[in-house]
């Protein structure tokens, strides 16, 4: 049988080649590491070792036929084949290991489909990555490749080259038996249900589950399940999901206050990239970096318990403008065959005879943004080739304050009523904002510290000109960040304060100032809209008026596989592949969990059934 090591010695490689990846991750992301046991972090490895050896069944079929094939043709060069196959795979896999590296910094999960999404705008991908390590990484990629080739040509490559040339009956099927057996470890044993992610996962720390995860099986699975239709929250029966969310909605006749001067006011809202509520000192964040959206608060209407129903950018439009929850697993923008079912603002205002309007100072093409907008019905868009070249001088696209110029200039020239949506970008990465640093510091939380507060800046500057318009009085303007941010702090992927943002209600057309401290989302905010207008909002049924005095206090929202759910006692999350909580706040009810467990199995099904 020794003539058969090569099968065995090629399987055994790929199982060293992916215990080196989980090496470099855990050193990579030290200062995690360092908070695991020993046990623990053996563990990391023991659990790992059948999603590793999954992968490495998946990666060994095609070598194993060509062995196979070796049997019946002469001369057939297998060796090279593999070998050229090996070297290949090495590359890839080192890239997805490399890349996932920092990607895990900025996400908090493992890498899976989601950068996807993003190869049709490799601009806006190469801004999003702009402030990590790239040298250093570029290193590591180059170290892992290195490693793993020396490693299979110094003690791997020989044993496929001892087979034999003479060849017996037996032969084909002790290969095709060889074949058949790597449907084993694929599947990840001989049990009935086969191996899914929640496997490896086997301690109450996140990072220790995430690091026992085997990177190229992650992605996989991630991609052959983008379009999996059936339902994978099924915490209850489908009826008591059904009524229990209906129970944080339904809470009889609501009692609203008017708040608004004008029967039908112009409608600015402006979503703010990444402003976290940590930035905000009206919301209890670091003082003087956001100035002027503090004295428009105090002179307006402050919602200080608002969440983003999601971390990404293209998330927050959908739950902002659609009153949508976000999906934990994929996101309904990816699907312009759905999102053209969802109701909008712009669309529920459209009888009163408003014209709508959305102006970005990047691509909107990114992520399906513009997919979204078109079949919501937005009339009218503006991206950054509406404006001249030499104002494209960020790697986004248009710096806010050439945007917040054409955007006043623009709505001086709409018919009134209108609505008009605009998102800022100055905030993201890279922060290469045009203004000379506020806060000294080249470290990437000052860096974001100084674009927030530029951005602010231009808020301030808008708002001060927009007041000596005749426009003003006719107007509310809905100040609310698209998403959340890890820093400053370096936030879990799941805590509360990752996903705490501002809600403001300012301009002329509102009569009420002062502080609602009632827990919401941002899909509440069409319906708190649409409630002063006494526009109809039964499209709209994840939403709640925030001024409703009636309204149950809470929040949902979603991160990778995950949620957390919100109530006046605290934040519990969960994590949906290991059926667990990651996070509790001291003194929360836990027994709430099961709305949060509802939530998100009822609205995933609505987002299939759409």
């Amino acid at each position: 049988m020794k003539k058969y090591s090569g099968y065995f010695f090629y399987f055994l490689y790929w199982l060293i080649v992916f215990i080196v990846a989980k090496v470099a991750f855990l050193l990579y992301h030290l200062h995690l590491a360092k908070t695991l046991t020993t046990g623990e972090t053996f563990k990391i490895f023991l659990y790992g070792l059948r999603m590793d050896a999954s992968f490495t069944g998946y990666i060994c079929i095609f070598p194993f036929l060509l062995l196979f094939i070796k049997l019946f043709v002469k001369n057939f060069p297998v060796n090279k084949i593999i070998k050229i196959y090996t070297i290949v795979l090495i590359v890839i896999i080192s890239f997805l290991i490399t890349a996932d590296l920092e990607l895990y910094n900025a996400w908090g999960y493992r890498m899976d489909a989601t950068p996807l999404q993003y190869f049709k705008s490799p601009k806006e991908m190469g801004a999003t990555i702009s402030t990590a390590p790239l040298f250093i990484l570029l290193l590591i990629f180059i170290f892992l490749v290195a490693l793993f080739v020396f490693i299979y040509k110094k003690y791997f490559n020989f044993f496929i080259q001892r087979n034999q040339k003479v060849y017996h009956v037996y032969d084909v099927f002790i290969s095709l038996f060889l074949i058949a057996v790597l449907f084993i470890p694929i599947r990840g044993g001989i049990q009935k249900i086969p191996m899914n992610i929640s496997d490896v996962y086997f301690s109450k720390k996140i990072f220790a589950d995430h690091a026992a995860i085997n990177l190229p099986w992650n992605v996989m699975f991630s991609i052959l399940n983008m379009h999996n239709k059936e339902n994978p929250f099924d915490y209850l029966p489908e009826e008591k999901a059904e009524r229990l969310v209906a129970e944080l909605y339904n809470t009889g006749p609501k009692k609203t206050p008017s708040v608004l001067s004008v029967k039908n006011p112009n409608i600015i809202i402006v979503i703010l990239e990444s402003y976290t509520a940590k930035w905000v000192g009206c919301l209890g964040g670091v003082p003087g970096v956001t100035p002027n959206l503090d004295s428009i608060a105090a002179d307006g209407l402050l919602f200080t318990n608002i969440y983003a129903a999601g971390d990404r950018s293209e998330k927050g439009q959908v739950a902002v403008l659609s009153g949508y929850p976000n999906q934990a697993i994929t996101s309904i923008i990816k699907t312009p065959t759905k999102t053209r079912h969802l109701p909008s603002i712009n669309q529920a205002l459209e009888p009163l005879g408003y014209h709508s309007s959305y102006t970005y100072g990047g691509e909107l093409e990114f992520a399906n943004i513009k997919s979204y907008l078109v079949n919501i019905g937005i009339q009218k868009l503006v991206d950054k080739y509406s404006f001249p070249v030499s104002e494209r001088t960020t790697s986004w696209g248009v710096h806010d304050q050439y945007v917040f110029d054409r955007f006043y200039q623009d709505i001086q020239k709409e018919q009134q009523p209108f609505f008009a949506a605009m998102f800022t970008l100055s905030s993201h990465e890279p922060y290469d904002v045009p203004m000379k640093p506020k806060f000294p510091g080249k470290d990437e939380t000052t860096l974001f510290k100084n674009s927030v507060y530029y951005t602010d800046s231009i808020i301030g500057h808008f708002i001060r000109t927009f007041k000596t318009d005749p426009l003003w009085k006719n107007t509310l303007i809905v100040f609310v960040a698209d998403h959340g941010h890890p820093l400053p702090g370096q936030d879990p992927n799941d805590r509360p304060s990752k996903f705490h943002i501002p809600l403001i209600f300012s301009g002329g057309a509102l009569t009420m100032k002062g502080k609602i401290n009632t827990i919401g989302s941002q899909t509440d905010i069409a319906t708190t809209i649409l409630d002063q207008l006494h526009l109809p909002t039964d499209k709209f049924k994840w939403g709640k008026d925030l001024l409703d005095s009636s309204a149950k206090s809470f929040a949902f929202y979603c991160f990778n596989n995950g949620f957390g759910f919100v109530t006046p006692k605290g934040t519990e999350t969960f994590d949906n592949v290991a059926k667990k909580p990651i996070y509790t706040s001291p003194g929360y009810d836990t027994s709430q969990i099961k709305y949060g467990k509802a939530y998100m199995q009822f609205s995933y099904q609505d987002f299939l059934n759409r």
